[in-house]
């Protein structure tokens, strides 16, 4: 059993958090939280794609230059390769669940 409460934490960007819910060498699953006016740097995973899970919040992802705005219950496919970037416009904490395939870590290119 995992919960967010027993999973491996990380900090990114400079208030961003994230939970290893699974963290093997062919499947990566990943709660993370980004606060109101945060976002990650565009980029790219060469092998591993991607599924955002909205769990709480408005998540803003350009994907290839098409911006989607997604909210709770909603989610979103990124194909390898697939450029991206995930983004908090909005009040409060975004929280979502992001799943790949590949794990995307050691593979992400900015662009």
């Amino acid at each position: 059993m995992v919960s967010q409460q027993s999973a491996e934490h990380y900090i990114w960007g400079e208030k961003c958090d994230g939970w290893h819910l699974v963290k093997s060498k062919n499947l990566s699953v990943i709660q993370e939280r980004v606060p109101a006016g945060c976002y990650e740097s565009r980029h790219f995973h060469q092998q591993a794609e991607q599924f955002f899970f909205i769990l709480s919040g408005i998540a803003t992802i350009e994907l290839e230059e098409q911006v989607f705005t997604l909210t709770p219950n909603q989610g979103l496919h990124i194909p390898a390769g697939a450029k991206h970037q995930v983004s908090n416009q909005h009040q409060g904490d975004l929280v979502f669940i992001v799943t790949s395939t590949p794990p995307s870590h050691g593979d992400r290119f900015e662009t």
